[in-house]
């Protein structure tokens, strides 16, 4: 499973439980596949939204010693500085855009899909009016909480600040935890009501 093509493997999907209004897609972090968040999001699930899950291609990532492993892009470095790997990163945005594409095909609005991620999983602000769920662990020793307040600040002048909530978890390290998943639940759940 080599470049960068998602479709060499099929998303975990967590279908909907009745006919489906809303959609979740739900990038996972460096080195990891889409299986286990599908599985986080069965455990929360509403039954009109259907979750999916892709899985990274797998590739060399320079931060890692040029391992090859489940990333979206090369990581380079983690100061705010590093080089970034802009064509990798806009190679991910175009195979996430053909995921939303092919929902919307599949009958789902484009405005009934919210996009999402853990660590590497990116974010595009395109829409000013998006709301933004931003959670991060208070001890997470990968991505330090200094970061997630960086990112948080730059969010809010991509899209109204208004829509950004910024939530930390005392005692979270590089993961995730239960009370931080009911509040997923909960913002899923107000942007992507029932409609039928």
């Amino acid at each position: 499973m080599c470049g960068n093509n998602m479709s060499a493997q099929l998303p975990a999907v967590v279908p909907a439980a009745r006919k489906a209004t809303a959609a979740v897609i739900f990038l996972h972090g460096l080195g990891d596949t889409g299986h286990g968040w599908a599985e986080a999001f069965a455990g929360i699930r509403s039954s009109h939204i259907k979750y999916i899950c892709p899985h990274a291609p797998v590739m060399p990532v320079t931060l890692n010693m040029n391992m090859a492993m489940p990333s979206w892009f090369d990581i380079i470095g983690l100061s705010p500085d590093s080089q970034e790997d802009e064509p990798g990163i806009k190679q991910a945005a175009e195979n996430i855009k053909a995921l939303i594409d092919q929902e919307v095909k599949n009958g789902i609005p484009s405005n009934r899909i919210i996009l999402g991620g853990f660590s590497q999983g990116p974010i595009n602000g395109a829409n000013r009016d998006i709301s933004i769920l931003q959670c991060h662990g208070d001890c997470d020793p990968l991505v330090p909480l200094m970061f997630g307040s960086l990112t948080v600040e730059k969010l809010k002048t991509l899209v109204n600040p208004a829509n950004v909530t910024f939530k930390t978890y005392e005692g979270m390290m590089h993961s995730s935890c239960q009370q931080e998943m009911m509040d997923v639940k909960q913002f899923i759940d107000k942007v992507l009501p029932p409609i039928d």
